[in-house]
């Protein structure tokens, strides 16, 4: 039996590879987003339905939940990304609030209410997926602190669920080529630089992200919960 499956942020990058590989599948998959255009492109594309929706809007959210199937076997949390790159700066204590309130909204918000409002539908055997970032572990302004708030709120989230026999993940990428991610921004020379930091030699790739949540997502990945991923070639190594 297909599985149903909801991609926040799913038009384009790492949104679109999941939501790729889960239709590839034969899953049934629902992908969100704030541009309708893009959206209905890429659901043409994936025979997937696209339903426009901002995740930090609470009406959006109640209208998403009126388009979903009563059963919502995957969510892939993945709506996000650094504000910072959407303008510049301003100045004073009112714009850095604005700065650091638009990057936990986008990155921590979404998936709280996101996941809060299918929450009742996730299916015993089930799973969340969030995507967070190697910038937890860097800083990076607001966007690493807002990534790290996320891979701690997925602990607590890991251990609610638990017990309705769904499972919690975050995947941590590195520097993933072929994203709107920099919104053209990314000098030749840090790209380089991002490239040399991995072990690997090269950058990472939507589908990099996507097979992990694939995985997690799989029936192989059932006592994995509560874990943050991590996607980056050995850029930032663990033990």
């Amino acid at each position: 039996m297909p599985r149903h499956v909801l991609v926040t942020g799913g038009a384009t990058g790492i949104g679109r590879a999941c939501a790729a590989r889960f239709a590839k599948a034969g899953d049934q998959v629902w992908i969100t987003g704030r541009r309708a255009e893009a959206l209905e492109a890429t659901a043409a594309e994936l025979g997937a339905h696209a339903v426009v929706c901002d995740g930090s809007d609470p009406d959006q959210l109640a209208r998403l939940r009126e388009a979903l199937p009563a059963r919502i076997d995957v969510l892939v949390n993945n709506a996000g990304g650094n504000t910072d790159f959407d303008g510049e700066p301003g100045e004073g204590l009112h714009a850095l609030a604005a700065a650091w309130r638009a990057n936990l909204e986008a990155n921590l918000l979404t998936a709280v209410l996101t996941t809060a409002a299918v929450r009742d539908r996730l299916a015993d055997g089930g799973a969340v997926v969030s995507v967070g970032s190697i910038a937890a572990d860097h800083g990076n302004g607001s966007y690493g602190p807002a990534k790290a708030a996320l891979a701690s709120w997925n602990v607590g989230l890991a251990g609610e669920l638990g017990g309705a026999g769904v499972t919690a993940n975050v995947v941590s990428p590195g520097y993933i080529a072929d994203t709107e991610f920099f919104r053209d921004k990314l000098t030749d020379a840090r790209r380089t630089t991002l490239i040399e930091a991995t072990n690997t030699g090269r950058a990472g790739t939507p589908e990099d992200i996507a097979g992990t949540v694939a995985y997690l997502a799989s029936p192989d990945a059932r006592h994995v919960t509560g874990q943050v991923l991590a996607v980056n070639g050995g850029a930032h190594p663990s033990r």
